[in-house]
């Protein structure tokens, strides 16, 4: 046999027993699987509650300047025990200066403010004591946690669990067993949402005349509606 006939021989079988051994081993698609979905949720208490405060010059009927607003404002919210140089922040600062020279004889400036406040009581705290002296102008923002990275890896977790507990049961039912998972895919959803509302109010409704409010906050114990956190995991186990 020539040199060149071994060696057109010897690389026939390395191809061969390359493909064998290819296609020997099988992929996820060709194994016996079993699929599940699982889920799991958490509802957690904001404890970040951010309001809006809008002080606006012309609404004050005692001709009071902005300073003077504001002033009143921080002194009230520091007697309520809040930080304000932590907690409170200028959004936006106007006044209708432009309009002086078309024939406005009054300038007025308006001032936009964000509170950081960490629970319901104190929430209902700043509507209240604000009205007293005149501010009345208060939206909620938005509600959020400070530690709300942590709870939905939590909850990615949980479904995961829930995921191959699921599939343990259901091949177990069939005498079988699972093995090592051969596909994890999140399921897109809306797996995070907060509901902005309190007392059955949504968020970004300015509260005034707040005497009634007052009354609810001293006789009834208000939360906020919880955060709720909420993932699917698909999953595909080995099926044996």
């Amino acid at each position: 046999m020539s040199p060149m006939r071994k060696i057109i021989i010897a690389l026939t079988i390395l191809i061969s027993t390359s493909i064998y051994a290819q296609t020997g081993v099988k992929n996820f698609i060709d194994q016996n699987y079993i699929e599940v979905t699982g889920k799991a949720e958490l509802e957690i208490i904001p404890d970040q509650i951010y309001l809006k405060i809008f002080l606006n010059e012309k609404e004050f009927k005692n001709k009071q300047s902005i300073v003077e607003i504001e002033k009143s404002m921080i002194d009230k919210l520091t007697e309520i025990g809040i930080d304000t140089e932590k907690n409170l922040a200028i959004k936006d600062f106007a006044s209708n200066f432009q309009f002086y020279w078309l024939g406005k004889s009054d300038i007025f400036v308006t001032k936009e403010y964000q509170l950081l406040v960490h629970d319901a009581l104190t929430a209902g705290k700043v509507f209240i004591e604000l009205e007293k002296i005149g501010i009345s102008n208060i939206t909620i923002d938005k509600l959020e946690h400070s530690k709300i990275r942590e709870y939905r890896k939590e909850v990615k977790v949980d479904a995961i669990k829930a995921a191959k507990e699921k599939a343990s049961e259901l091949a177990i039912a069939i005498n079988q067993n699972i093995g090592r998972a051969l596909f994890i895919e999140e399921i897109e959803n809306n797996n995070f949402y907060l509901s902005n509302t309190l007392s059955g109010k949504a968020a970004g409704v300015t509260i005034r005349g707040s005497r009634s409010f007052e009354k609810s906050f001293s006789d009834f114990n208000v939360e906020f509606e919880k955060i709720k956190i909420e993932y699917s995991i698909l999953c595909r186990f080995e099926l044996k």
